[in-house]
């Protein structure tokens, strides 16, 4: 058994070159909105959800990017309304979100 049910990684990498990057999207903002959100619906802790900063992952053209183990799904998202969504369909009723999935 894992020790979290789902680990969420959200990049939050900043470039300094001028590349495209995750953070240029907002991403540390909409990191801190879903673990508040996940730490609220008391989704959060041992055999629940854990969300984490993650360095760049390498998929900055299809970002901004979470990518949620042990499952090994991958996201991009926009707004809170799509947190939102991944929170709701992956996280509580254990559903990947398609449109988001990449």
């Amino acid at each position: 058994m894992n020790y979290y049910r789902h680990h969420v990684f959200f990049c939050v990498n900043q470039r300094q070159n001028g590349e495209q990057c995750c953070n240029d999207a907002g991403a540390q903002e909409l990191r801190d909105y879903a673990k508040k959100r996940i730490k609220e619906l008391g989704l959060s802790g041992p055999g629940k959800a854990r969300v984490n900063n993650a360095g760049c992952m390498d998929r900055c053209k299809e970002g901004p990017v979470i990518a949620i183990y042990p499952q090994g799904v991958w996201y991009s998202y926009v707004d809170k309304d799509d947190i939102d969504e991944i929170i709701d369909e992956h996280l509580v009723n254990e559903r990947v979100v398609a449109r988001l999935k990449i």
